[in-house]
């Protein structure tokens, strides 16, 4: 462990941010690293707590008291080859992923969690700075072939692995460049490309072969890639959104928050308004924005559209606003329901809570607002929730631009789905199970949101890399990558 009494002595300590008024104004990351000697003093914290929590809380079983103490120790080398045997790309996670593993520290029963992904990015960041990452050649080539389709951090985790074993990876993406959600669907200004840029130069060293722009199942068929290699992946996404039944839905002005997300991030990538706007320019300049749906994809439409210029921005929750703080006695280590604020909810955006959305109303076929009513959530007889609209509670909101972030429903079935041919479960993903993450099709493997559902970038890169432990043990008998 760290300083046997660093969690008595020493205060818990995040990274800063840029002011609001200074970051809108640029599409660069704004997070205020801290300095190494305060991210080791924030590793002294960590305790010597028996059962580290974290281990429960981190879906890829990081062993975070262990490089905390190390960081603590000065041994950012070894800190970083115990980081990276259990996550391939903790730059990523360092930065997106909501650190499920603090919730389970268990000095969150103070309120006061280690700063574990601050000291996760800060690690790997330095890694990167020292020139300490390279890539890893596998001792021999297994002349084993393996086509992985889905370049999200699934895909990404998958194909590093496998070729690190020795195979030869083909990883196919229908986009027109290498990353999938982490290049689409999350803002630059929390997460810079240029990091999945860098992780795609050490791959490409590692053996993997990259092939953007081809969508299996429409381009080429999972027929034709089945009878060349000798496994296939499914790693897509769970791309299907959740949609707003109401009338009026048709107007003009209403759009998936990945349809806006994705063209914002093709204009920072550099490309020119009719590429980055191939099916029409959607922008929030000059306009009232209502952001539907309360998750983190709906942050992401806040903070792009105070950057691109929006007179107002609100977001509309169906569900009641949550508790200021947990009860604790009832939550921990688990995730628990409690209200935060995202940075880009700090930047400029009215919330409101327990709204359904009734019906766009507009004018020459173009949105002008929203009639919303006011919902309350009471028990029925099962003692299960049910929505109830409160009487007199009707009222329309001002809406230039509707913006639909309401989650997802399972993957795309259309092209690669149905050309696979591979059974589905009951929530209309691909079946395959935590044991093996083989499909109904031999030789065909699934992995990431296309098998569990929308879900976390952490648990992506978990079902990777024991997706790829299972390919390497159906081609070769046996596997010696990690689980």
């Amino acid at each position: 462990m760290g300083k046997p009494t660093g969690f008595m002595e020493i205060e818990r300590r995040e990274r800063g941010y840029e002011k609001p008024d200074a970051r809108k104004k640029t599409w660069t990351e704004f997070l205020k690293p801290l300095p190494y000697p305060e991210v080791a003093s924030q590793a002294a914290r960590c305790m010597d707590c028996g059962i580290p929590f974290c281990h429960q809380g981190c879906p890829v079983n990081n062993q975070i008291p262990d490089w905390n103490n190390l960081v603590y120790r000065d041994q950012w080398k070894l800190a970083l080859d115990n980081l990276h045997s259990t996550n391939n790309f903790p730059e990523f996670t360092g930065r997106v992923c909501p650190a499920p593993c603090e919730a389970s520290c268990t000095l969150n029963i103070d309120e006061n969690p280690v700063t574990i992904k601050t000291i996760e990015c800060e690690i790997v960041d330095r890694g990167w700075e020292e020139g300490w990452i390279h890539p890893y050649l596998a001792p021999k080539k297994t002349g084993k072939r393996v086509a992985v389709i889905g370049s999200g951090p699934a895909g990404l985790a998958c194909s590093q692995q496998l070729a690190r074993a020795g195979h030869a990876v083909t990883l196919f993406e229908k986009s027109d460049r290498i990353g999938g959600l982490l290049r689409y669907g999350i803002p630059d200004f929390k997460m810079e490309k240029r990091l999945i840029d860098r992780r795609m130069r050490q791959m490409e060293a590692e053996g993997v072969e990259f092939r953007p722009g081809v969508e299996v199942g429409v381009t080429i068929s999972v027929k034709s890639l089945m009878e060349t290699y000798d496994a296939v992946v499914l790693s897509g996404g769970a791309e299907h959104p959740r949609d707003l039944e109401v009338p009026g839905r048709e107007l003009s002005g209403i759009h998936y928050a990945m349809d806006f997300l994705t063209q914002q991030n093709k204009r920072v990538a550099g490309d020119d308004e009719e590429r980055a706007a191939a099916r029409g320019t959607i922008s929030a300049k000059d306009k009232h924005v209502v952001v539907i749906g309360g998750g983190d994809t709906g942050s992401d439409c806040i903070g792009t559209s105070n950057r691109q210029g929006a007179v107002s921005v609100t977001q509309l929750e169906i569900m009641p606003q949550p508790p200021e703080h947990e009860n604790k006695a009832l939550t921990w280590p688990d995730w628990p329901l409690k209200m935060r604020t995202s940075s880009s909810q700090e930047e400029g955006c009215a919330r409101d809570w327990a709204v359904l959305t009734k019906r766009a109303v507009g004018a020459n076929g173009r949105i002008e607002s929203l009639e919303c009513v006011r919902v309350e959530w009471v028990k029925d007889a099962s003692g299960r929730f049910q929505m109830k609209e409160m009487e007199g509670s009707q009222f329309h909101l001002k809406a230039d631009l509707v913006l639909l972030a309401m989650g997802f429903i399972g993957p795309r079935k259309r092209g690669l789905v149905e050309d696979a041919g591979v059974e589905l479960d009951p929530r209309g993903n691909v079946k395959a199970n935590m044991a093996d993450y083989r499909t109904s099709q031999e030789k065909v493997f699934s992995c990431g949101d296309m098998r569990r559902g929308q879900s976390l970038v952490v648990w992506a890169i978990r079902e990777g890399r024991q997706t790829a432990r299972s390919v390497d043990q159906f081609l070769m008998g046996s596997s010696d990558l990690p689980r």
